[in-house]
């Protein structure tokens, strides 16, 4: 099992996918509408794995997958495990956003605008993968995790910590 995920920082060794999820699961425990979390990693890190695992411990409905080509996903509030007030789940790849139209920093902001997260903020716990530099400006702190693989295996390590919003520090 994962370190302590409600002192809001720690990190853990995730030999597995199940143990990847486990972990969503547990930070799950901490999260309640209005949350961003951040995830940073390379393809195969396991963001997915790790996203499953918190719509799982926040109990959302629907099957949770990469939203790659469709940027975003939402997911409606089912029943939490941990007795908590149902929450939605908006799931963001932010890996191609920037791609269309030039990939400026204006159209990448422009498309972001155009996604809502800061209205899905209200009553969401807003998931971003490959959201490091991008999305943080939408709240005054979010989570980031940041997960690594090991060279030719499938050994994965996470760190993570609430991390203050730009201009807030």
């Amino acid at each position: 099992m994962p370190a302590d995920t409600r002192t809001g920082r720690g990190s853990a060794t995730l030999p597995t996918t199940a143990d990847t999820e486990a972990l969503g699961r547990a930070l799950a425990e901490t999260l309640d509408a209005g949350d961003l979390v951040v995830l940073d990693g390379p393809l195969g890190a396991g963001k997915t794995a790790l996203t499953r695992g918190i719509a799982a411990g926040l109990g959302v409905e629907g099957r949770v997958t990469s939203p790659t080509f469709i940027i975003a996903r939402e997911h409606r509030p089912g029943t939490r495990p941990d007795g908590g007030d149902p929450v939605a789940l908006v799931h963001v790849d932010a890996y191609r956003l920037g791609e269309a139209g030039g990939g400026g920093a204006v159209d990448l902001h422009d498309q972001l605008d155009a996604l809502d997260l800061d209205t899905d903020l209200e009553s969401a716990v807003v998931v971003v993968e490959w959201g490091e530099g991008v999305v943080e400006h939408l709240a005054d702190r979010h989570l980031r995790v940041r997960l690594r693989r090991e060279p030719e295996s499938d050994v994965r390590t996470a760190t993570w910590e609430w991390v203050s919003g730009p201009g807030t520090r």
